[in-house]
């Protein structure tokens, strides 16, 4: 063990790549290169944030899979890495070629409505699609996103039927409920909380076990309706299998200090999400519970890519 940490305490000894596998300008991109500048402070080398978007973030995890197994390339990943395994019928890698090195951050989805929508409360959503059936509508920016599932998991649990409206991305469906072309959607809290507080848009519930600081008078889910739901938009750190653990090791604890900082926690929180830093342990056991769950979802749902 002591050879092994000799044999790489130089490392690093040029830049790490963080790939991100969605545009630029998202979450999961803002958040990245927040961390990415914190790490580069405590490694002491720099850290860049590169963009491999397309086909629901695997093609940026299949770039990483296939990575030298050096420390210095790393995958931002989130929520589509635990789904996609169960929308596409053969992944361009396999997860056993990724080591999860921690969980980042959680963030909860609300359930919008218009500002001046019927659905005074979530139950009277319910009632209304109970009388309803089949006539009630939910947007998503798509079958493989978290806001669809998180959308099919409420559905499921309540027997109701109601219709999935698909969107190309978040932003067009959010303006659709807006504008009431559809009933409701479960959006992003970073995407529809400023939407909320200006009074565009009503929530109805979060997503989350515990109500947001953001929206404290937001009730859950969980509390209302569905004991134990619970949906989160999670970003996550991993390594292409392979990497030694004492390099493995030093990006965890730099990774660990950069969510510990004030000023990170800070950005974090003003978006909704909430920072972890587990142990590679607790995230290998968090996907495992991800992976059961969309598994069953998308299989009762019978859902497909659109």
């Amino acid at each position: 063990m002591f050879a092994n940490a000799a044999a790489h305490a130089d490392f690093p000894d040029h830049p790490i790549t963080i790939v991100v596998p969605y545009a630029p300008g998202g979450a999961a991109d803002a958040l990245a290169r927040v961390l990415a500048q914190k790490m580069g402070a405590t490694l002491n080398a720099s850290v860049i944030v590169e963009n491999r978007s397309g086909a629901s973030g695997t093609i940026g995890a299949a770039y990483v899979a296939k990575a030298a197994p050096d420390g210095y390339t790393m995958l931002y990943d989130a929520t589509p890495y635990s789904i996609n395994p169960h929308l596409f019928p053969k992944l361009p890698y396999s997860s056993t070629a990724l080591k999860p090195l921690a969980l980042v951050s959680l963030a909860p989805n609300i359930l919008i409505v218009k500002a001046d929508s019927n659905y005074k409360d979530v139950k009277d959503l319910i009632a209304q699609a109970k009388d309803r059936p089949g006539k009630i509508n939910f947007a998503s920016g798509g079958s493989g996103t978290v806001q669809r599932l998180a959308s099919e998991l409420f559905r499921q649990k309540l027997g109701l039927d109601m219709v999935h409206v698909p969107y190309k991305s978040g932003g067009p469906a959010i303006t659709d409920v807006m504008g009431g072309q559809v009933d409701f959607m479960f959006s992003t809290l970073a995407a529809s909380s400023p939407l909320v507080a200006s009074g565009r848009l009503r929530a109805l519930a979060i997503s989350s076990p515990q109500r947001s600081a953001l929206l404290p008078d937001v009730p859950t889910v969980a509390e209302t309706v569905i004991p134990g739901y619970e949906v989160y938009e999670w970003n996550g750190v991993f390594l292409p299998a392979g990497v030694p653990d004492a390099v493995a090791d030093k990006l965890h604890k730099a990774l660990a200090a950069a969510l510990n900082d004030p000023d990170v926690k800070k950005r974090f929180n003003d978006v909704g999400a909430q920072p972890v830093g587990s142990t590679p342990a607790q995230f290998a056991d968090y996907l495992k519970k991800e992976d059961a769950k969309w598994a069953e979802v998308i299989r009762n749902g019978n859902i497909h890519l659109d």
